[in-house]
């Protein structure tokens, strides 16, 4: 349901009775969320919850056992992360993904790199679409030719986030984005989390840290064993109703 004022238009993502077993295990039940355009919303829970498997049935790595998912309003068969990222989807995972050896622009462009009449890679139109983005991001790198090798973790993480804008048109997964940085880079990355609401794409935000958390996100999403608990506008709740939403200590 939608509920944040602040966000108009239909939903970027809709899921619908999303279900997902592993044999006989029930890793989802029944799980339904809309995420709109600007907005970011943070998905909650313990280890075990199912938040990575939501997270991978959105990007096609798994497909749900059952229910649907709609992308402003179209319901589409996410067969795997290539017809996700068609849909306009993109993934910053804890790993980030990145090839160490290679730089920045290279990285940015990675497995989606642009030709030239002549069938050379397009390296001026890289570093240039690289430079601008990590400029209006705000990403604190010595140039688009550093190599991701010689980066700090935040500046790392803020490539993957640069990497990600770059691509998604309209939705953009993040999972645990700052859970190995320090205070310092933690909160640069936020800054660049929160300025994604302005280019008007969906975020979902996977975080442990309830300070990021009411920090960032417009709605809570929380998840106990597979089960949606409830759904919580951020400015409309605290973090003692969520810890007990996540603990089980209170039902929606």
């Amino acid at each position: 349901m939608k509920t944040n004022a602040a966000v108009s238009g239909r939903p970027v993502l809709g899921l619908n009775d999303i279900r997902k077993t592993f044999g006989g295990i029930v890793a989802i039940e029944n799980f339904s969320l809309e995420v709109y355009p600007g907005e970011i919303v943070a998905l909650v829970g313990d280890n075990g919850a199912g938040k990575s498997t939501l997270i991978k049935i959105i990007s096609g790595v798994y497909l749900p056992t059952s229910g649907s998912i709609a992308i402003e309003g179209e319901t589409v068969a996410m067969s795997n992360a290539t017809m996700a990222r068609a849909h306009g989807i993109e993934v910053v995972y804890q790993d980030l993904a990145l090839a160490d050896q290679q730089t920045v622009y290279m990285n940015m462009f990675l497995g989606r790199e642009p030709t030239n009449a002549l069938g050379l890679l397009d390296r001026r139109r890289m570093i240039a679409e690289t430079e601008k983005l990590v400029t209006e991001l705000d990403v604190r790198i010595p140039s688009a030719h550093s190599t991701i090798r010689d980066l700090s973790g935040g500046q790392r993480q803020g490539v993957a986030i640069a990497r990600a804008t770059h691509w998604a048109s309209k939705l953009i997964l993040l999972d645990e984005p700052t859970a190995a940085l320090g205070v310092a880079e933690t909160a640069k990355v936020e800054e660049i989390v929160a300025s994604l609401k302005t280019r008007n794409i969906g975020v979902l935000i996977i975080s442990h840290s309830l300070d990021q958390v009411f920090k960032l996100s417009d709605r809570i999403c929380v998840l106990r064993r597979g089960k949606q608990i409830g759904v919580r506008e951020t400015k409309k709740t605290d973090k003692n109703e969520i810890i007990a939403m996540i603990t089980g200590l209170q039902q929606s």
